[in-house]
């Protein structure tokens, strides 16, 4: 593929992408205690969503959900539009990029207004447990369709992920679009830690989206940092959480990153020797001092990736099977 001459690299509008989801993190930090107040209604535990209006009305649930919809229809149009044209990947933008890019930052934008004026996110009228999953099924399919690079498990690929990664990879862009925009528009712009720290992840998963068939869109190391954010933003949401959980998502997150992340990255054999070590020795460390009872926590999370993973593969190969598609080799990924 040849690269053509464009006025602006990828990889600039990335680090300036950056830079917008760092600033605009901090904006609603800063903004939020100017805004109207609300008087929540008291936390019942862990399938209660605590920031939505304790007495929604028509108009207030119709700014979020209408919001959404716009967003979500515009990002897909893209995608679209861009499969139709069969770009191909470049060092520099195609003009959708930049359409995609001044979109998404107009969007992003408007949650303030929406926020400001009617508050509600999705959030009012699904549960909580939706928008967690949304993300997870996301992470979930990029180990799949990474299985064709870096291998599952410790480095080693799984023949049967191979056809379906590749199926998945053809659609993935709506797929994670969806998962994204969806997350966006579920919670109101909060200046909580837990809000701020995942507005920033869904703003970053925005710039990504808007990236597709850019060379910076499949920078590994990029692609990495989107994925390892997830335990910084799990871990720290769980500290706050102040409930002793945070162990089980910093360890449970990082034992991904050791069992298959870090294989992609084109690290020497006594690099990821020392990660492992490393990895171990902090489980240890920290389970030695509340309690090796808990240490199998650090399982759950990475038991519960990998058996979605195979999960997903079985019914996408269901799928296939069915529609008699058996092979997407030729397809490229957005």
């Amino acid at each position: 593929m040849s690269d053509r001459k464009d006025p602006l690299s990828s990889n600039l509008a990335m680090w300036g992408g950056i830079v917008f989801c760092l600033l605009f993190t901090g904006l609603i930090h800063f903004i939020r205690p100017y805004l109207p107040q609300i008087d929540f209604a008291p936390d019942t535990g862990a399938s209660h969503y605590y920031w939505k209006l304790p007495t929604p009305n028509v108009v207030t649930q119709a700014s979020a959900w209408i919001s959404y919809l716009i967003h979500q229809g515009f990002m897909w149009g893209l995608i679209w539009k861009a499969r139709k044209s069969n770009l191909s990947y470049t060092k520099g933008l195609h003009g959708i990029n930049i359409i995609a890019l001044v979109g998404n930052a107009v969007f992003v934008i408007w949650h303030v207004f929406q926020t400001a004026i009617w508050y509600d996110g999705l959030a009012q009228d699904v549960s909580v447990w939706s928008s967690q999953w949304s993300v997870i099924i996301m992470l979930v399919l990029i180990l799949h369709m990474e299985n064709q690079r870096r291998g599952v498990f410790f480095g080693k690929k799984i023949p049967f992920l191979t056809n379906t990664g590749q199926f998945i990879r053809k659609y993935h862009g709506f797929i994670f679009s969806w998962a994204i925009v969806y997350t966006f528009w579920f919670h109101p712009m909060e200046n909580s830690s837990g809000h701020l720290i995942g507005f920033f992840y869904m703003f970053m998963l925005l710039l990504q989206g808007c990236l597709f068939f850019t060379r910076a869109h499949i920078n590994r190391y990029w692609t990495f940092s989107l994925e390892i954010l997830v335990l910084f933003h799990g871990t720290l949401v769980a500290i706050n959480q102040g409930k002793g959980m945070w162990p089980m998502f910093f360890f449970g997150f990082a034992g991904l990153f050791i069992i298959t992340q870090m294989h992609g990255l084109g690290l020497k054999l006594w690099q990821r020797w020392a990660f492992f070590s490393l990895y171990i020795a902090g489980a240890l460390y920290v389970y030695g001092s509340t309690g090796m009872a808990m240490f199998h926590q650090i399982t759950w999370i990475p038991i519960t990736e990998y058996a979605a993973m195979f999960l997903l593969a079985g019914l996408v190969w269901v799928g296939m099977k069915i529609t008699g598609r058996r092979n997407t080799k030729s397809v490229s990924s957005e």
